[in-house]
């Protein structure tokens, strides 16, 4: 009898084992849930950055004022009659 208690507290020690540090056990699935959490803080700032594209680009195919402010920040645009002005700062 005794030798089977024995064998029995074995098995139970072998399967807490595996239940924690195994294969599949308690810390990699910590160690997954904390993968996943990053991917999910990735994946949502990507989703914020489509959005914020898929609306400039919105803005793009259906008015010309977004078109304009663009030429006007990066290509220099200045209509007749405008006088253009350019404010350099001292370093």
């Amino acid at each position: 009898m005794r030798l089977f208690f024995i064998a029995l507290l074995f098995l139970l020690l072998l399967v807490q084992y595996h239940l924690w540090w195994g294969k599949n056990g308690i810390q990699d699935n910590q160690q997954l849930a904390a993968e996943v959490a990053l991917a999910k803080e990735s994946n949502a700032t990507l989703v914020l950055r489509n959005n914020m594209m898929f609306s400039e680009i919105d803005d793009l195919k259906s008015g010309s004022e977004a078109i304009e402010e663009r030429a006007r920040n990066e290509l220099g645009l200045v209509k007749e009659g405008e006088t253009f002005f350019r404010i350099v700062p001292k370093y």
